[in-house]
């Protein structure tokens, strides 16, 4: 049971942090101050112990469930609260959704229980922190911690995600890129599902600001919502980017319909010149008497000087027309 335990300390501890053992974590009280517990929720051990605990049933079931949603539900002794998170460290750089990560949290006057189903960079972070002394110690301390770490992953993403439509704008310019359709799309897709979460995250640390609880000062209030200020901002460059996507998307439609066009026309110019061709050729081709210069030795080539004349005159006028 000891090794379901990704992190465990004790926050307010005054002589340094050091992991808890499980009897001090099964034994925990009001008055041994501010625990921390991380548990992986798809580990047998883990979801064994998170049953057991005295949590309660609803908690219980947020805490293990496989899909949940940025979120935030007060109770009675504290409140539950749900954030995404980027894995950047991930192997599978091409599945957008696998990079993201959920982390729920059970908040109470004297311990935090957060999961997820995989390490998590803002945590890991935090952890280091601790160790070196300099972590958070209250719960406000370590809800803005959190919060921080995961909208600075965002922001390094989403200037990447930046970067990357630069890139296709100056593609789209310069025609270079055969797959530039499927790139679009791709970076278009990647963006809506970011901000798919982004958004209800918003709002869950917008609700967090608002509730009545003892277990979040005024101080620790005013810092989240500097940090919510900062989510807000990335909502806004998701939506720019969100924009700029949609434009490059129309401009190389634009580019492809107007290639499309030029190769018709030009097919349509060669059709045309050789329509009356085609006709004078296949009038004088038929196999019946009475054609004209059938007995004539420069028949051939005075119809052939007939033929390069009317496409003289074709192109004559076709350049008067301003159609080539």
């Amino acid at each position: 049971m000891q090794n379901c335990f990704t992190y465990s300390y004790q926050l307010d501890a005054s002589n340094g942090a050091s992991p808890l053992s499980l009897d001090q974590i099964n034994n925990w009280s009001s008055n041994d101050g501010l625990m921390w517990v991380h548990l992986d929720y798809t580990d047998e051990k883990a979801l064994a112990w998170i049953n057991n605990s005295h949590l309660p049933d609803v908690e219980k079931e947020a805490l293990t469930t496989q899909r949940i949603r940025p979120r935030l539900n007060q109770t009675k002794e504290g409140f539950f609260l749900s954030l995404r998170g980027i894995d950047l460290d991930s192997d599978n750089q091409s599945d957008q959704q696998s990079e993201m990560v959920s982390i729920r949290g059970y908040y109470t006057h004297n311990t935090i229980i957060t999961t997820s189903d995989r390490p998590v960079r803002a945590l890991d972070r935090i952890s280091a922190h601790i160790n070196g002394g300099f972590g958070p110690k209250t719960i406000g301390a370590f809800i803005l911690c959190l919060c921080d770490h995961l909208t600075s992953h965002k922001i390094e993403v989403i200037d990447s995600l930046d970067d990357k439509l630069t890139q296709l704008e100056d593609q789209v310019m310069n025609n270079s890129d055969d797959d530039l359709r499927n790139n679009i799309a791709q970076l278009r897709r990647e963006t809506v599902y970011l901000r798919r979460y982004v958004t209800p995250q918003r709002d869950a640390i917008a609700k967090l600001l608002t509730i009545d609880t003892p277990l979040l000062s005024l101080s620790d209030k005013q810092k989240i919502h500097e940090v919510n200020e900062k989510l807000l901002h990335v909502i806004d460059d998701l939506n720019a980017i969100r924009e700029r996507a949609n434009v490059t998307q129309e401009e190389l439609m634009s580019l492809q319909s107007e290639a499309l066009n030029q190769r018709l026309y030009f097919l349509s110019l060669i059709t045309t010149i050789f329509l009356p061709l085609g006709f004078l050729t296949g009038l004088l081709g038929v196999n019946l008497g009475g054609i004209p210069g059938s007995q004539n030795q420069w028949a051939f080539y005075i119809f052939c000087s007939l033929l390069f004349g009317v496409v003289i005159l074709q192109l004559i006028l076709f350049y008067r027309r301003k159609w080539i």
